[in-house]
């Protein structure tokens, strides 16, 4: 698990290797837009952005950011779904709010894993389970004992969290109570103020970890944290789930070949930039993370199946 952040690299060094002279053999044919699935001000537009800006200098293409926020994603991504295949229009989003829609409404969905070509992720939001320093357990299994013999609120802030320790609660025997916030902020408040046993934190956290106000029990990744590299997955810890939001790159299905690796290039080279390095971690507390059009779509693929997972389907 160490050797992630340095696997990452490796694979973003690979695919702008394997992109070779295709950014030379083609562009976009006028201004290349760079969708971006939210509203302006959050994580993904701070991104977005700063990766448009990048690609713009170092490619000379014309690429302009553009706002397509509704439905965490799925507006933006219908649109993509069902436009030319040329290669002028890219999404950034992420995975966790398409994947949930695609398990619960896939009849109203007007799109599939399969209308987009991937082209790459730029990080992952890295979740996190916590604790008050003092709490009488540090894992997984030792939450599940202090649930059997005490009431264990638990603050959360999004679906999935919720729906991964009812999981980890059904395949253990225990009741946790949960309590719904609107952030992780508040998350945090709870669990400092003794109102929440643990909770969830997606960097807010770092300070309070760092001064010993809190521990972290699991990362509800499907890896490791770079910040905290001996705190066991919750798959690690025996629960064969997890929460990964992933921030990724897509285009429509069918897009030439040429245009397709010329954009993979593109950002790959811009991922690599120590400009869009910093603002990521600024933004997300999180490392540059890009898998690349395969791993990408393996990465989407193996995020339905745990969606459905947790929903139960």
């Amino acid at each position: 698990m160490r050797l992630l952040p340095k696997l990452a690299s490796w694979a973003t060094a690979a695919v702008i290797a394997l992109a070779g002279a295709a950014q030379a053999e083609w562009k976009p044919d006028g201004p290349l837009t760079l969708q971006i699935g939210f509203g302006a001000g959050g994580s993904t537009d701070t991104i977005g952005r700063i990766v448009a800006k990048v690609m713009k200098e170092q490619t000379g293409w014309n690429v302009i950011a553009e706002n397509k926020p509704g439905g965490g994603g799925v507006a933006m991504f219908t649109g993509i779904a069902n436009r030319p295949a040329d290669g002028s229009v890219v999404g950034l989003g992420v995975n966790m709010p398409l994947l949930v829609n695609l398990v619960n409404r896939p009849d109203q969905m007007q799109f599939d894993l399969d209308s987009f070509e991937y082209l790459g992720t730029a990080a992952r939001a890295q979740l996190a389970l916590i604790a008050r320093s003092d709490a009488p357990f540090d894992d997984v299994a030792g939450l599940v004992e202090y649930a059997r013999e005490n009431n264990a609120p638990l603050a959360f802030d999004a679906k999935p969290q919720e729906l991964a320790m009812r999981k980890v609660a059904e395949q253990a025997g225990v009741e946790f109570q949960f309590l719904s916030t609107k952030g992780g902020a508040e998350n945090a408040k709870l669990i400092l103020g003794g109102q929440a046993i643990a909770g969830f934190e997606a960097g807010e956290h770092l300070e309070r970890l760092a001064a010993g106000d809190i521990k972290m029990i699991a990362s509800m990744n499907d890896t490791r944290h770079n910040y905290a590299p001996d705190t066991p997955t919750l798959p690690e810890q025996g629960y064969d789930i997890y929460v990964d939001p992933v921030f990724f790159f897509a285009t429509t299905a069918g897009t030439p070949a040429d245009a397709r690796a010329a954009l993979t290039e593109a950002i790959a080279e811009a991922l690599a930039s120590e400009e869009v390095a910093t603002v990521v971690m600024n933004s997300l507390k999180s490392p540059i993370v890009n898998l690349g059009p395969e791993g990408t779509r393996e990465m989407m693929m193996n995020g339905l199946a745990n969606v459905a997972n947790l929903f139960g389907q």
